[in-house]
């Protein structure tokens, strides 16, 4: 069923999915529209599973842009489906055909779409050299206009823009110490650091990055706490700030802890 939505836009597939997952389609359409909320789709509005045509049954291109972003990056397989170019279902009876693969270099998917209120439309994802963009036509009056405006933008974003490796930092401490706790210190996170930073095409060479940590700390620190922040700039200007987290909790050292840590000492040095 996941792969007749992803390629064929089968929308009895999409209401049975919904049947599964939701219980009924209107209670999975309540949890579309909150996690549509909880992406900031502020001009969405579902009323059905499918995407056919109901009364305020809306969203943008902004939108639709957010979504997509968020279906790569948390549901990769997806492009399992989105990558198929010819398949059948029910031994050879039902064909299979992706309209979106084959016409464009790098593409990667996502989605074609066409009602009669919203017309013919697109989002489309591609990479090229480390860099994926997204690309969404709504309203097209042909497909083939659909695909040579996501086309004409896609290009452009490859051509005006590049994905440039992020600086490392000067120094990169991997813990800082603790005041107050029997762990003594703190182990530090920068996974929230990216590996590459979206820069107009040849400007990577001005990047740099800068580290704004504490040199110690105070128990307790608690796993997941910022600690500081990672700030790339582009020569004088601030393109985006990460945090640091604590890899670890530090909680604050009890009696017993400080026994324990006396005692260790006197038989070490014993």
């Amino acid at each position: 069923m996941i792969k007749a939505i992803c390629v064929s836009s089968a929308n009895d597939a999409a209401v049975a999915v919904a049947e599964l997952v939701g219980g009924s389609e209107p209670a999975f359409v309540e949890q579309m529209n909150a996690r549509a909320a909880s992406l900031g789709m502020e001009q969405t509005s579902f009323r059905n599973a499918c995407g056919l045509d109901a009364e305020g049954h809306l969203s943008t291109a902004r939108d639709v842009a957010a979504m997509s972003r968020t279906i790569l990056n948390t549901c990769p397989e997806v492009l399992h489906y989105t990558g198929i170019w010819t398949d059948t279902l029910r031994g050879g009876a039902t064909q299979l055909v992706n309209k979106l693969l084959r016409r464009y270099e790098g593409i990667t998917g996502l989605k074609t779409g066409t009602t009669g209120g919203a017309g013919i439309c697109i989002s489309a994802s591609a990479t090229r050299n480390g860099l994926s963009l997204i690309a969404v036509i709504l309203g097209a009056p042909s497909s083939a206009d659909r695909f040579d405006a996501a086309t004409t933008l896609l290009d452009y974003g490859f051509g005006a823009y590049e994905a440039a490796p992020l600086p490392k930092l000067e120094a990169q401490p991997l813990q800082i110490t603790v005041r107050g706790s029997a762990a003594g210190s703190v182990p530090l996170d920068y996974s929230a650091l990216p590996e590459t930073v979206l820069v107009e095409k040849g400007s990577g060479a001005s990047l740099h990055t800068e580290l704004t940590l504490p040199e110690e700390l105070e128990a307790p620190v608690e796993r997941g706490q910022t600690l500081g922040k990672a700030a790339v700039y582009q020569g004088e200007a601030l393109l985006e700030e990460y945090e640091v987290l604590a890899a670890a909790d530090a909680p604050r050292m009890t009696v017993r802890d400080a026994i324990g840590l006396l005692w260790q000492s006197l038989t070490g040095a014993a």
